[in-house]
């Protein structure tokens, strides 16, 4: 009786799996063929918006295929912890397309055909975002069942994944070197938001390949290091960045003045300032909630095995 209700969860889970990933494919094709129809494809955000789309379309349809083909072992890597990244990261991407989006086009747009299309494609995002992010959230209940494993539906995993994808997001608006080349502390703060991407990236990789067991020292210590350093990076950025960007006795410009920049679908460099700047808080945010989290486990788990070492000494003569 056991057996049959665990093959027939088994069996409801995969075809909720594929249920979703046709959810996904379908919403995020009609997403990007919406606006690629009528000529609202224009600008640099337009073109992040539709790489997403696009990137996302793709990625599910061959993963898609290849459980259709049941290759899933033939790769060196753990497939379920493959699925829940791509899921987690997924989902965050298609809900930034479907805010920036919006925010960027749709208000531009007279009535009519160009703007039913915006408005369409936003909606289809934001239920592909919904599609995602419940994969993500089906997956992390099959953790907590024990049927499969996975780094990124933990506390540690979700907040590494944050960080990069909040790096990801700043790197978008510094793409224009002019925000940053004229000053060297500026250039200092492209590099931080650079090193502190990889340290997560590889933060990631390394358990994504089943490395991190092989680490001379433990992994959520290793962890902990590369938080506590990126930590201090972050701190130096906050304080420079908008210290260099709108700052007057810095060369910065303290006030929004009227974008004079000649394009009507981006964002202002001033507001790409800011933008940096108040993402480059919430990035430091999450590495300190990181980094409380991650020194409670390193200390707890010292804690205990202290407490256990301490048995033996007591028939110690």
């Amino acid at each position: 009786m056991i057996t049959m209700c665990s093959s027939s969860g088994l069996l409801s889970a995969i075809l909720l799996g594929y249920f979703l990933r046709l959810l996904q494919l379908l919403s995020t094709c009609l997403a990007f063929s919406l606006v690629a129809s009528v000529g609202t494809w224009m600008g640099a955000v337009s073109n992040w918006s539709v790489f997403i789309w696009c990137f996302c379309f793709l990625v599910t349809l061959i993963i898609l295929i290849i459980e259709f083909c049941g290759l899933q072992s033939r790769f060196p890597f753990s497939w379920y912890n493959f699925l829940i990244t791509y899921a987690c990261y997924a989902a965050l991407l298609c809900t930034s397309a479907s805010i920036v989006y919006p925010i960027t086009y749709i208000w531009f747009f007279p009535h009519g055909r160009s703007q039913d299309h915006a408005i369409a494609a936003t909606a289809f995002s934001c239920i592909a975002s919904v599609a995602y992010a419940s994969e993500a959230a089906w997956a992390r209940t099959w953790v907590w069942l024990g049927v499969i494993t996975g780094y990124m539906v933990t506390v540690p995993g979700l907040l590494k994944g944050l960080e990069t994808f909040v790096a990801g997001v700043i790197f978008a608006f510094i793409i224009d070197s002019h925000l940053y080349l004229h000053q060297p502390a500026l250039v200092w703060c492209v590099a931080v938001y650079s090193i502190c991407f990889l340290l997560a990236a590889t933060a990631l990789l390394l358990n994504w390949c089943d490395c991190d067991n092989r680490l001379p020292i433990a992994f959520p210590t290793f962890l902990l290091g590369l938080t506590l350093l990126s930590v201090l990076l972050y701190t130096t950025a906050l304080v420079l960045w908008p210290l260099y960007q709108f700052d007057e006795q810095f060369g910065g410009q303290p006030e929004r003045s009227s974008c004079n920049d000649g394009l009507i679908y981006s964002f202002c460099t001033w507001d790409q300032q800011l933008a940096v700047a108040i993402l480059t808080a919430i990035n430091l945010l999450i590495y300190v909630v990181d980094l409380v989290f991650l020194a409670h486990m390193v200390f707890s788990r010292t804690e205990d095995q202290l407490r256990g070492s301490q048995f033996p000494l007591l028939y110690k003569s």
